[in-house]
């Protein structure tokens, strides 16, 4: 009986269809790798965005509002749940350098507190809205336990709303260790995501997490990447 389980086990290993190498512990150091971003959700579309990365074995990360988190609290355990890195992108979107410390401080304390709620984790990464920040801002955020993650290139989806413009600018900012920023809460960055990850899978691209770039480091509180 014995025998026959483990030949029935194997046969059934063999049939079952090979996971794609994105599904898998990826070594950057080995293999092109390519970070996708998401700020300011979760949104409305967030849930359809899970689903395409999921069925396509993708990892990103995601920047979250923390009054969107309490909207929607579901969707960020999903996001959790399926392996997605989760950041802070302050609780309503201010410009950071314009604000007092108290204030920087409370957007960010708010957040840290709703996500860690929510999923029983706290972020370790911290992107400030539009990108403005100072080194002031990304010491109150190392205060906080975060590093500071910025981009490589930035698609303005939120400016495009068309999914062939959008497709246009990933693939043209796409690069080894590149952190491209998009929005989930653009529905045609959403929508044109299948094909996007079809694009960059032929282009040798292995579409990972932000840490998963660092090929093994952690960023410091306090540090600005990349």
């Amino acid at each position: 009986m014995y025998v026959r389980g483990l030949a029935m086990a194997l046969l059934t290993a063999m049939l079952l269809p090979a996971l794609p190498a994105q599904a898998a512990e990826v070594d950057c150091a080995k293999v092109k790798c390519l970070a996708l971003t998401f700020d300011d959700g979760p949104g409305p579309s967030t849930g359809t965005l899970l689903s395409t990365l999921k069925k396509s074995k993708v990892k990103a990360t995601f920047f979250l509002m923390g009054k969107h988190v309490e909207e929607r609290p579901a969707l960020v355990k999903r996001m959790a749940a399926e392996g997605h890195e989760i950041g802070n992108h302050t609780w309503s979107h201010p410009s950071l350098p314009t604000l007092f410390d108290e204030e920087i401080t409370q957007e960010l304390k708010a957040t840290q507190e709703v996500v860690e709620k929510v999923t029983g984790r706290t972020p370790a990464l911290f992107r400030p809205p539009y990108g403005n920040t100072d080194a002031r801002v990304a010491g109150l955020a190392g205060d906080q336990g975060m590093a500071q993650v910025l981009w490589t290139g930035t698609t303005l989806d939120w400016k495009l709303r068309d999914q062939k413009k959008i497709r246009a600018a990933v693939l043209r900012l796409a690069k080894r260790d590149g952190v491209i920023l998009m929005h989930d809460v653009v529905p045609q960055t959403v929508q044109v995501m299948p094909t996007l990850i079809k694009d960059l899978r032929k282009r040798g691209y292995h579409l990972v997490t932000v840490s998963a770039l660092l090929r093994g480091r952690k960023l410091a509180p306090g540090e600005t990447y990349p």
